[in-house]
């Protein structure tokens, strides 16, 4: 069977270019990204989960890879309500994970 592949990319205009996303797959550890940064990995066909962080938000999405097929999500830290106004207030700020999933090329 042919096997499936993941990409995640950090280059979204809306990411604030702060803090590292690190991403594990089905409860294992993968990558770390910075923003501009990529990682791609083949995969078993099937269901699977992907989880992103930035050491103070999670967030998971569960997909089906089918034979062949490469599965790309785009991962970000995002401002949120708030993240300004505490940034100015006490140097620090909470950001928040988005993950999109991208059409299929």
């Amino acid at each position: 069977m042919e096997p499936s592949r993941i990409t995640v990319s950090r280059r979204v205009p809306e990411d604030v270019k702060q803090r590292q996303l690190v991403l594990s797959l089905d409860g294992r550890p993968w990558a770390t990204l910075m923003f501009g940064e990529i990682a791609t990995m083949e995969l078993e066909p099937g269901p699977h989960e992907l989880r992103i962080h930035n050491t103070l938000v999670w967030k998971t999405v569960g997909f089906d890879a089918a034979p062949g097929q490469h599965v790309r999500y785009s991962a970000a830290n995002r401002a949120g309500w708030g993240t300004y106004t505490m940034l100015s207030l006490f140097g620090v700020g909470p950001l928040y994970v988005s993950i999109t999933r991208e059409p299929e090329a």
